[in-house]
């Protein structure tokens, strides 16, 4: 099977440093990839070079075949790619439901528009009950999902994630992690940049591992979660 997203030798630079270098990565259609790393690794950066929000120094990213590297964000959105950015990004002063209607800022389909809002407020009944409220105003539990609904509203083919679980409470992070798989279960395929690498790696099929800006170590989630190198370095074990 051909690859959803393709990254090949990306390299990016900001000020003479070198956030990432040479990274290469690939997610399959409907699969689950985590890309798990300390802080300052290059995990974010890596998320937006591939969604047009910096301009990588070498190398290409290809969606489906086709070429992303020099599209600006809004046109790589538009091909099939939502990114759920780290710190949930929601429009504080916007009602929910108005929130969620930016997802489908870019489509003009508004009987299929229609049909993904009921899914997603099927998906997030919590999104149902607070529709009418401001979302700077919902818990940090509730702006993940939000973030999660309004990229759906996108009808992606690929949610790239970084840090969903950031700042957020077990119980909540457990019922952000069940939504995640259930988008999943539906047939679109994640990347996911998560600080905690053991429930990435539960979650996930696959995954990479990202030091000082570079691939270390990539293959199946069980048998990283089972390498002593990433056992003591990020399951602290």
């Amino acid at each position: 099977m051909n690859p959803l997203l393709s990254v090949s030798q990306l390299s990016v630079a900001y000020g003479g440093i070198q956030a990432v270098r040479d990274l290469s990565l690939e997610v399959a259609p409907g699969e689950m990839v985590c890309l798990i790393g300390a802080n300052g690794a290059g995990k974010t950066t890596t998320l937006k070079a591939i969604s047009g929000l910096i301009a990588p120094h070498s190398g290409s990213v290809h969606f489906d075949g086709q070429p992303l590297t020099r599209l600006p964000a809004h046109q790589v959105a538009r091909r099939g790619l939502a990114l759920v950015p780290e710190g949930r990004g929601v429009f504080p002063r916007m009602s929910v439901a108005e929130n969620l209607m930016m997802g489908a800022y870019s489509r003009r389909d508004r009987a299929a528009i229609a049909r993904d809002l009921d899914q997603v407020h099927t998906l997030l009944p919590r999104l149902t009950e607070r529709r009418t409220q401001l979302a700077g105003l919902l818990s940090g539990g509730e702006q993940q999902m939000l973030a999660l609904g309004r990229a759906m509203m996108a009808r992606p083919r690929l949610l790239l994630l970084d840090e969903p679980s950031m700042g957020l409470a077990p119980l909540m992070v457990r019922a952000v992690f069940d939504i995640i798989r259930q988008i999943a279960a539906g047939g679109v395929a994640v990347l996911l940049i998560e600080q905690n690498a053991h429930l990435a790696l539960k979650t996930c099929a696959r995954g990479y591992v990202l030091e000082n800006g570079v691939i270390t170590l990539s293959g199946n989630a069980a048998d990283l979660a089972a390498n002593p190198a990433v056992r003591q370095a990020y399951l602290g074990e």
